[in-house]
């Protein structure tokens, strides 16, 4: 199971409330994907996708789309600001070794 960090909780709190949008939640899906791993998106959404696991934290609703709730186990959603990045990250405690035709794209 995908974990949701307070920080990204509290953060997608303020982003619904910014955009008229309480209740409301935030879905993650797969993207696309690379020799690195899969990408994800994030949309504003009122109510999730059939198949969807619905994960609540802090009051906030994370919609998590099934190929992408597959892929995102064991890993957590956080938000980062850090002055140099700002946004939401996907933590993997165990990231996937490229392969030399990565070269340095990956990490």
């Amino acid at each position: 199971m995908v974990t949701i960090s307070d920080t990204a909780a509290e953060k997608t709190k303020e982003i619904l409330y910014a955009e008229g949008k309480t209740g409301w939640g935030l879905r993650f899906y797969t993207a696309g994907s690379s020799c690195c791993g899969p990408s994800y998106g994030i949309d504003i959404v009122e109510n999730p996708d059939d198949g969807d696991k619905v994960i609540e934290k802090n009051g906030t609703k994370f919609f998590i789309d099934k190929e992408a709730s597959e892929k995102l186990k064991g890993m957590t959603i956080d938000f980062v600001d850090d002055g140099e990045r700002q946004g939401f990250v996907v933590n993997n405690p165990n990231p996937p070794s490229c392969g030399p035709s990565c070269g340095s794209s990956c990490g």
